[in-house]
């Protein structure tokens, strides 16, 4: 008798415990599908806003999550607005990325000598670095972004347009399109290059910095103490 109550309350121990687990695991994923997202700062286009080695949490209800296998969104809180920083599908790889929002459809974009301006004014951006605007791109390069801005040139001689890493422009922003680039202006591939980003592809913007480290330290067998510790739980902006 005392073994099969011992068997039975053994067998409640691991009912109880199978449901929280298979709990914990529901909740889990809804948060991880529809509410955040874990993301990696792969390379130095964000800098210094975000940086290689930070590791964020991503919300994705505010601009509407897309439910698995039938791509729908769910309802968003809001549009993404001017300077919101975007985590988004590439438009050419299977990647994910993050930029900051620039345009919105409508607006008039252009760069001169490396300040952007919209709609005729010029944009203040501390968190910019734009240490070299007279920096240029190869005439392959220059000729690649001639090719989709030109299209949507707002300016008088489109013949004779040719645009540069930090003097092109303006261009108007097509509906169901953004454009995005990074904060180091210097050295991102940004929208500059591959054109404008559809709406669809936004996914979420940085929740907050969960852990952050210096990539090159860690190859270097110094990880703990090259933990950013003032990065921890910090909000980019």
């Amino acid at each position: 008798m005392k073994s099969s109550r011992r068997g039975a309350s053994i067998g409640r121990w691991f009912l109880d415990w199978f449901k929280s687990i298979a709990l914990a695991f529901v909740v889990w994923m809804f948060l991880r599908v529809f509410v955040i997202e874990a993301f990696t700062i792969p390379s130095g286009s964000m800098k210094n806003t975000l940086l290689v080695g930070d590791f964020l949490f991503v919300n994705k209800f505010l601009y509407g999550a897309e439910v698995p296998l039938i791509h729908k969104r769910l309802p968003m809180v809001r549009e993404p607005r001017h300077g919101d920083i975007l985590v988004f599908d590439s438009v050419e790889e299977d990647m994910k990325i993050v930029k900051r929002l620039i345009g919105v459809p409508g607006d008039t974009i252009a760069m001169r000598h490396g300040v952007v301006y919209r709609n005729g004014v010029p944009l203040t951006e501390p968190y910019a670095v734009n240490s070299d605007p007279l920096n240029g791109m190869d005439v392959i390069a220059r000729m690649r972004m001639r090719e989709w801005q030109v299209k949507h040139f707002a300016g008088r001689v489109p013949a004779r347009y040719m645009p540069d890493l930090h003097e092109w422009g303006p261009v108007v922003v097509p509906p169901d399109s953004l454009f995005v680039m990074g904060d180091n202006r210097d050295d991102s591939y940004d929208g500059r290059y591959w054109g404008f980003l559809p709406r669809r592809n936004v996914r979420g913007t940085p929740l907050l910095v969960y852990f952050s480290y210096d990539a090159e330290s860690f190859r270097r067998m110094a990880f703990f103490t090259e933990v950013r510790w003032h990065r921890l739980f910090s909000v980019p902006r």
